[in-house]
């Protein structure tokens, strides 16, 4: 073993990588740090590998790192028991409300609560019932309810 300066360049990197993923927590520095910290730890059994093979293996550790995290931690992610929560127009889905404003040319007006949302749909008169299909956007898609 050999505490060099490719060896040393390693460990800072690595260290470098953790503390930007403590700094802005968001799961991708810290997987690029495991891949850097894997290069200084072969770098420091093997020390002459080369810089080129250095870069390289710390590219394709990265590569599959991130890929172990997208296949493995990302999918065992708890399922919110508030699926549209701070998703207003999902959580508008549904509902039934009258027509605020006629729906002219494709566009109309509906309000709901406080707040007043643009809708899409066929050509109906203001007062008109409609529910709530979907959403594009900020606009509502809307048709007559029964």
């Amino acid at each position: 073993m050999q505490w060099n300066t490719e060896t040393m360049t390693w460990a800072v990197v690595a260290l470098l990588l953790f503390a930007a993923e403590a700094m802005a927590p968001g799961a991708f520095m810290l997987w690029l740090g495991f891949a850097a910290a894997a290069v200084f730890a072969i770098v420091l059994l093997v020390p002459d590998v080369p810089l080129l093979a250095q870069i390289a293996a710390f590219v394709v550790l990265s590569f599959v790192s991130i890929q172990v995290y997208r296949s493995w931690f990302r999918g065992r992610e708890p399922r919110s028991d508030k699926p549209t929560l701070n998703r207003r127009a999902d959580a508008l889905i549904g509902r039934v409300v009258p027509l605020e404003r006629a729906i002219v040319n494709g566009l109309g007006r509906v309000q709901i609560a406080d707040a007043f949302w643009d809708v899409t749909g066929p050509e109906l008169p203001a007062g008109t019932v409609v529910r709530i299909v979907g959403h594009r956007g900020m606009s509502l898609l809307v048709e007559p309810a029964v």
